[in-house]
């Protein structure tokens, strides 16, 4: 793997490391090793945040969570990549996702 950060890759790198991994998590998920799956999905989603324009994503808007069918997040501010914030269905529990998990939608304030 690139000794760089993701921050430090150009776009075509990035594409590049996302190819990559999801290589290495389709033959991990074929293997059955789900944790080695797990880790490479996580990796995935930050490289893919890279990729995306953290002035796209607003506080106080809710968005539906990929890989988490029924599942909405609220974002309460953004740092760097990273949204700040709860998921609707638990709002006293602040986490931060990456802002490639996030899918927009029609809702804004709750």
């Amino acid at each position: 793997m690139n000794t760089k950060r993701y921050s430090e890759l150009s776009e075509y790198e990035l594409k590049n490391e996302i190819a990559s991994l999801k290589e290495k998590a389709r033959k991990a998920e074929q293997l059955g090793i789900v944790n080695e799956f797990a880790v490479l999905e996580r990796k995935i989603s930050m490289a893919k945040a890279y990729q995306l324009n953290p002035d796209d994503f607003f506080p106080n808007h809710i968005y539906d969570i990929e890989g988490a069918p029924g599942e909405q997040f609220k974002v309460v501010y953004l740092n760097g990549i990273f949204a700040w914030g709860h998921r609707v269905s638990t709002p006293n529990h602040e986490e931060a996702l990456p802002i490639s998990m996030l899918i927009k939608t029609d809702h804004t304030e709750v």
